[in-house]
């Protein structure tokens, strides 16, 4: 069901290159519907977004009923368990990025010279969420509450609707609970064309966050630069490394966890001990019987998982830091040896009581991460992803007397005249251009 590699005889090079994917890679009917959507979007406006809407997710409105009503959003009908499930996840959320926040500085150079940072919020973002089929209000929270703590003022949700147009319940709970101050039942690339362009209905937004399928991954994509976004993310991944201690059934439910996500998600389990690889087929055998959503799960580990067998735990986080992973599980016996290893990862699970599961939704950090290998240069959305900085410069006569000569030099290196006079200038006698 599973396949196994082995990196003793592979090597570490050849296992990360037959499991690594390409984030780049997009089917050309993908990229081509993309395009025509975002275009005619733009193009069209909100008559554009009630056909792609009505055509993708079965719901036949007017533009003024793309917004969701004041009398949706306080309307309840959510159980009292998710309601304080949601709250404790939020308030855990919210702890974690109040500690984050990047701040305004300033120091002072030995000629009285200032320099520094101005940390300002934006002023109006978006956020993605997935919904329809299925809900995802810990994707509310885990975007929205970053957003709050780093003072954006506007704070806009779209997320696709069922066929009658209505939002679920507890995503316009959790709305309630993370700040959200707007939101609209419109999902897929047509609704990263309208929060990038704006419509009559939606106005645009400095910057797209959070998750989708690949038609909003593509979107994400094609509207950078245009407005900004967290990152471009592919379907769920998950790497466990375990030692001979690690319990087969707690490590199959974890592969599980992310394989049923979607048919696309990889579950890798690394080890050094074949008494884990021998159980573990088992162990997801007997998981799998009870499973729900048992078929996706089964696609994911047949396409997308492995069992590396390797020669030891250092050569285990060699190849994970290959992967550079979505979610890393340490599920040994001391994972601080080896979490001073990792180098490249999207969130790092210590210990055998540490389910990535938590990280889904209350650990507190968020749980939008980078994928498919580009952890090796990105991080998790966070308090600064909604923030923006400004340098501070303010400098003295004597820092301007101590600087010249450099100033003159670099100018003259470079060719620009007009730049080494503009601070000679400075230096001029009075009434020459100087400072009266």
């Amino acid at each position: 069901m599973i396949r196994h590699l082995d990196a003793r005889v592979l090597g570490v090079a050849a296992v990360v290159r037959q499991l690594e994917r390409d984030p780049q890679k997009v089917p050309p009917e993908v990229d081509a519907a993309v395009d025509e959507i975002l275009a005619g979007v733009r193009d069209r406006g909100d008559a554009a977004l009630l056909e792609y809407t009505a055509r993708f997710d079965g719901f036949a409105g007017a533009a003024s009923g793309l917004a969701i009503s004041e009398a949706e959003w306080r309307a309840d009908g959510v159980a009292a368990e998710t309601l304080s499930a949601l709250a404790y996840a939020a308030a855990r959320i919210e702890r974690y990025h109040r500690e984050e926040r990047p701040r305004s500085w300033r120091i002072t150079d030995e000629h009285g010279s200032e320099l520094g940072q101005e940390v300002r919020p934006l002023a109006r973002v978006g956020l993605y969420v997935p919904g329809g089929r299925a809900a995802y209000p810990s994707t509310v929270l885990m975007t929205a509450i970053p957003a709050r703590v780093a003072g954006v003022p506007e704070v806009v949700l779209v997320t696709p609707p069922a066929p009658d147009g209505t939002v679920s319940s507890a995503i316009l709970a959790a709305a309630r609970i993370a700040g959200v101050t707007e939101g609209y039942r419109v999902g897929g690339a047509q609704a990263i064309a309208a929060l990038a362009f704006g419509t009559a209905t939606i106005r645009s937004v400095d910057k797209i966050v959070g998750p989708g399928n690949i038609y909003v991954a593509v979107a994400k994509r094609k509207v950078f630069g245009h407005v900004g976004i967290d990152m471009v993310a592919g379907p769920s991944e998950i790497v466990v490394i375990g030692d001979a201690g690690a319990n087969p059934s707690w490590v199959a439910a974890d592969l599980l966890a992310q394989a049923e996500h979607d048919p696309m998600a990889r579950a890798v389990l690394i080890t050094d001990a074949p008494a884990l690889i021998d159980a573990i087929p088992a162990a997801l055998e007997r998981q799998l019987t009870g499973l729900p959503r048992r078929a996706v799960a089964r696609r994911s580990l047949e396409d997308h998982g492995a069992v590396v067998r390797v020669a030891d735990l250092l050569q285990a986080v060699e190849v994970a830091n290959g992967l550079a992973p979505e979610h890393l599980e340490l599920h040994v016996e001391n994972p601080d040896r080896l979490v001073a290893l990792v180098r490249h990862a999207g969130a790092i699970f210590l210990g055998r009581y540490t389910p990535e599961v938590v990280g889904d939704y209350v650990a507190g950090p968020s749980h939008v991460l980078p994928t498919a290998g580009t952890a090796r240069f990105s991080s998790p959305l966070g308090v600064e992803d909604f923030l923006k900085r400004s340098s501070v410069i303010r400098y003295s006569d004597a820092g301007l007397v101590a600087a010249m000569e450099h100033l003159r030099a670099l100018s003259q290196a470079e060719g620009l005249q007009a730049h080494g006079a503009a601070a000679e200038i400075r230096r001029a006698p009075r009434g020459e251009g100087g400072a009266r």
